[in-house]
């Protein structure tokens, strides 16, 4: 169980700024993730979104479920887009044009706008050093074009452009690690989330927020649809990922590692992989290829948390 700490509980607002009335599908983990960010941040944020599904789902013209300041951008360019608001934001107060307010630039995508389509616009914004946080909402495929493979799919998983076949098993690439590479850009502040783990989340968001220079926060988005998993089963799974180890939750603060949600002893990744309709055709010998890629990952991870400088 996550432990809800007195921080956690003074963070949850009834407020809302990402409104109900959406149209994702039912059980959407990255719309209930959406909207716990949003909730973390409060209303002095302007949103750069990438096209993809919470695009989508939120501003059908002439209706937006976005009480905030909201920019809908191309697949490949929200970090640069933020980095332009931000930016002029600042040059405007240095002249005094306006009051800085301390607003929270907020970049955001899916995993295709992500690690693959906007990865050239993050990489240089975090480069640049730009005062933001980007959230990537990673469902582990382009979801809102049709379940297509993206660099974020794991090993193994079906989809439209990497189905499983009699000689190749879906997904032959293992998934990106996009929160390391993130930390390679000797970004200050990096963590992993989960929907499933609501207060861990809104901590890390409202941390990133604070902490000067870029900050990114990469949060495990279940879709039930491209996953085939019944919609009630969300947030289960989503807890099942953090406790096989699949997807841990940690976060590096100025290149320090630490795990945010401890595994006494990992489960056995077939508990994951198997209730997924994505999955059901690996063979064991598979699952054991990835029950072993996952331990060494994990131990590495251990091990990062491990070293002092």
């Amino acid at each position: 169980m996550e432990a809800v700490n007195v921080y956690a509980a003074r963070i949850l607002e009834k407020q809302e700024y990402f409104k109900p009335g959406h149209r994702a599908c039912q059980g959407c983990a990255e719309a209930l993730a959406v909207r716990l960010v949003a909730k973390a941040l409060g209303r002095n944020v302007i949103v750069a979104s990438a096209t993809g599904c919470m695009e989508i789902i939120s501003s059908p013209l002439p209706f937006t479920n976005w009480d905030v300041p909201w920019i809908h951008v191309a697949f490949e360019n929200a970090a640069a887009v933020l980095s332009g608001a931000e930016a002029a934001y600042k040059a405007l107060a240095r002249k005094g044009r306006i009051r800085n307010r301390g607003t929270v630039f907020l970049g955001m995508g899916g995993d295709g706008a992500t690690t693959d389509i906007g990865f050239q616009a993050l990489s240089g914004a975090f480069e640049r050093g730009h005062d933001f946080l980007y959230v990537c909402y990673d469902n582990e495929a382009y979801m809102n074009t049709g379940i297509q493979r993206s660099s974020s799919t794991p090993f193994g998983a079906s989809t439209t452009t990497s189905p499983a076949g009699k000689k190749i098993p879906g997904q032959v690439t293992w998934k990106k690690n996009m929160a390391e590479i993130a930390v390679a850009h000797n970004v200050p502040y990096v963590a992993t989330a989960c929907a499933s783990y609501p207060f861990d989340l809104m901590e890390k968001v409202q941390k990133a927020a604070r902490t000067p220079g870029p900050a990114y926060v990469h949060i495990l988005s279940v879709c039930p649809t491209g996953w085939r998993v019944p919609p009630s089963k969300a947030i289960w799974i989503g807890r099942l990922a953090v406790e096989t180890g699949v997807f841990p939750l940690f976060e590096v603060v100025d290149g320090r590692y630490r795990i945010t949600v401890e595994v006494p002893e990992l489960r056995p990744v077939e508990e994951y992989l198997r209730p997924q309709g994505r999955f059901r055709h690996l063979t064991p010998e598979i699952t054991a290829q990835i029950q072993e890629r996952v331990n060494f990952e994990y131990r590495k991870l251990v091990a990062k948390t491990q070293f002092t400088f």
